[in-house]
């Protein structure tokens, strides 16, 4: 079973109807007995980093979040999910995450000519991993995000996309990913990145 964590932030359903499309049985939950009895775990996210720690902290979910994250499960986030499990985020002023990735969330550079929200199509840069199992190289995903990861630690950030300045939009540390775009909104490249997760 693939829980889908439910926090009242993010695109639940698409993340659903993308996992059923491949033959998956998820479920949307905020129950933390469920979370964790899970084989997989996704922590989907749209919208500000703030609002989103507030309300995981209202539900009582960092210890449940944390304690599947280490436990050795498939566990992937999605845009805001990957930023919150970052260290800190500079979004509307300053606020904690959950660290289970180093490095912080910064806005994008203003650079002449850069638009921001960065929204739309952009290659990654891959490297061998297995979650990019089945893909071209440097693939397209769908992104939508004025804020990015940055301060990574390099052996953390296995993809990277060039926006104004090259960014890591995929980090891994054992069994845990976080991926910048939205995998469901991706076309076959992200069904297939998705397809990966679940078989792992």
């Amino acid at each position: 079973m693939i829980a889908i964590i439910d926090y009242d932030m993010g695109n639940l359903r698409s993340v659903e109807k993308a996992l059923i499309k491949l033959g998956q049985d998820p479920i949307i939950t905020g129950d933390k007995k469920i979370i964790e009895s899970a084989s997989h775990v996704i922590l989907p996210g749209v919208g500000a980093c703030r609002d989103a720690n507030a309300c995981i902290r209202e539900r009582d979910l960092i210890d449940t979040i944390n304690k599947v994250a280490n436990s050795g499960k498939p566990f992937l986030g999605i845009c805001l999910g990957m930023q919150i499990m970052l260290e800190k985020s500079f979004e509307n002023g300053e606020y904690e995450g959950l660290g289970i990735f180093k490095g912080i969330v910064k806005k994008f550079d203003e650079i002449e000519g850069l638009k921001i929200p960065h929204m739309g199509w952009n290659r990654v840069s891959c490297n061998n991993d297995k979650i990019f199992n089945g893909l071209e190289k440097d693939p397209y995903f769908y992104f939508v995000h004025s804020y990015h990861a940055w301060e990574t630690d390099y052996k953390q950030s296995i993809g990277l996309t060039e926006y104004g300045y090259n960014i890591p939009v995929v980090l891994k540390k054992d069994n845990i990913y976080g991926v910048q775009f939205h995998p469901e909104k991706s076309g076959e490249n992200g069904m297939q990145l998705l397809k990966n997760f679940c078989e792992m």
